[in-house]
């Protein structure tokens, strides 16, 4: 047996990790990472059209990008859609907007309803519309990284996500001449100054200056008696 030593025994001093800057990094504005926040109708179209040749779930990926643009869809109200929100005999959707919006019925087209119809022989006898493997409801994430795969997929040029669907529709019904207060109910919004920001972008309201300017050119000649001809701006 070894004599007794009274030599304390040493352990390893716990030391606790310094860190050197202590900033969590910010996330950059979104035109550092992209042109705008919106798609046209036809990067929508390829959108879909990529969504359709992914992932085992290329029906179901494909028709939620439609809904989500066709009616301007938050992706909690996308992931919450119920079976009983739609009636696939009269073509209606009813809608539950978030953020105290207010809910409305929307038309369905045939696109549409012949999408949800294959989607629900697909995924029958379920509460929700759009579901995962699990027979769950699709999470946000989920469908964040369906839309992201196919911007990717797609090759659009820049980085995509599923609230630019909901801005691509109000551009949309704004381009197509739709007034503030229409695009305002379709939407869901609570307060119109959310709506205006798709006015602002819609290039009619310039094609319509542009137009007043002409016709303005063209009464200033005739009451100063110059011949009746073309005026450009």
């Amino acid at each position: 047996m070894s004599p007794r030593s009274n030599a304390v025994l040493q352990f390893p001093h716990k030391t606790t990790p310094i860190l050197v800057n202590r900033k969590v990094p910010t996330r950059l504005k979104n035109a550092d990472y992209r042109s705008r926040e919106y798609l046209t109708e036809d990067e929508v179209e390829k959108l879909m059209d990529a969504a359709g040749r992914v992932g085992r779930h290329g029906h179901r990926d494909s028709t939620l990008i439609m809904l989500a643009y066709r009616h301007g869809l938050r992706v909690t109200e996308l992931v919450s859609l119920r079976w009983d929100q739609i009636d696939l005999k009269q073509g209606l959707l009813h809608i539950n907007r978030l953020k105290q919006g207010n809910a409305s019925v929307h038309p369905l087209r045939g696109p549409e309803l012949r999408a949800l119809r294959r989607v629900q022989r697909e995924y029958p006898i379920l509460p929700y519309v759009f579901i995962s493997e699990r027979r769950a409801p699709l999470t946000d994430d989920a469908v964040r990284k369906i839309v992201t795969r196919a911007g990717t997929e797609a090759q659009l040029p820049f980085s995509v996500h599923p609230h630019m669907l909901r801005h691509a529709c109000g551009y949309k019904l704004a381009q197509a001449g739709q007034d503030t207060r229409a695009i305002q109910h379709y939407l869901g919004h609570k307060n119109i100054q959310h709506t205006v920001r798709y006015t602002q972008l819609s290039p009619e309201r310039f094609k319509k200056a542009r137009s007043k300017t002409k016709c303005n050119n063209f009464r200033r000649k005739m009451l100063h008696g110059k011949s009746l001809q073309a005026v450009e701006c």
